[in-house]
């Protein structure tokens, strides 16, 4: 299963906490692209869509479309944030336990 950072888990959490409009359910959807490419895509979601994998850690919940799912199956996520407050986020292989 897709595991989350600490500085992953802080993002998330100050994205999604950032609109007081949103449920207290949105967290980061993440998706494969459409042209059947290994290219993921990641948006702020209400909520998770029926068939999606919930990755929740101390508040931030990430929902995986089931081929994203596969594809994170044994990663790990984690976000940065620039200086000039841009976020990056990235993938990276899951350390051996």
């Amino acid at each position: 299963m897709l595991t989350l950072t600490t500085g992953a888990v802080q993002v998330i959490r100050a994205v999604t906490a950032n609109n007081p409009e949103m449920p207290p359910e949105t967290g980061i959807r993440i998706e494969s692209g459409t042209d059947g490419s290994d290219a993921l895509r990641l948006s702020v979601a209400p909520q998770p869509e029926d068939g999606d994998q919930i990755v929740e850690e101390e508040g931030a919940k990430v929902y995986l479309e089931p081929n994203a799912a596969v594809l994170l199956d044994d990663k790990t996520l984690d976000a940065q944030v620039d200086q000039q407050g841009d976020v990056a986020f990235s993938i990276a292989e899951s350390p051996a336990v």
